[in-house]
């Protein structure tokens, strides 16, 4: 099995940030610290052409450490390549850099993270509430946020 050839590029790069490759069915993820994330984005963009942001999201991982990870789905569209970029992030300290600079289609997605899972996007341009309601109390996409929203009584099953 060869290897991406972003992969050997970005560890030449940035050796001491690289924290993982996983290659599997011709889907290659790269594992990145946080604090590098936006360099990283920014080769990636720049030097290797990953000119689109197609999706971010965040990963809970109720009972690990790190509990969250934040993922990247990139897109070369020269080279018709995909390639993504998972960031760890401790429960404790659930906040990553926005790369909204690198890449403006981040901005929405990155509004979405924070609003559902809780991670923060330090320096967003406009982060706020974005499918909840402003007043809402938590984040519901957590594996730990009650099923059915705060202060209200368990489904007991359908009423007769």
């Amino acid at each position: 099995m060869s290897e991406h050839a972003a992969v050997g590029k970005l560890k030449q790069k940035f050796s001491d940030v690289v924290l993982d490759v996983v290659e599997f069915r011709g889907e290659t993820t790269i594992t990145v610290k946080k604090e590098q994330i936006v360099a990283v984005s920014t080769f990636l963009k720049e030097e290797l052409g990953y000119n689109f942001l197609c999706d971010l999201c965040g990963v809970d991982y109720l009972g690990q450490s790190p509990r969250f990870m934040v993922v990247y789905n990139l897109y070369n569209i020269a080279l018709k390549d995909r390639l993504r970029i998972k960031v760890p992030v401790e429960e404790k300290d659930a906040a990553v850099d926005t790369v909204s600079g690198v890449w403006s289609t981040a901005n929405w997605p990155e509004r979405e993270c924070w609003d559902l899972m809780g991670i923060t996007f330090n320096n967003h341009p406009d982060l706020r509430r974005i499918l909840m309601p402003a007043d809402w109390v938590g984040h519901p996409l957590r594996k730990d946020y009650p099923l059915q929203g705060p202060d209200r009584e368990p489904y007991q099953g359908r009423l007769q």
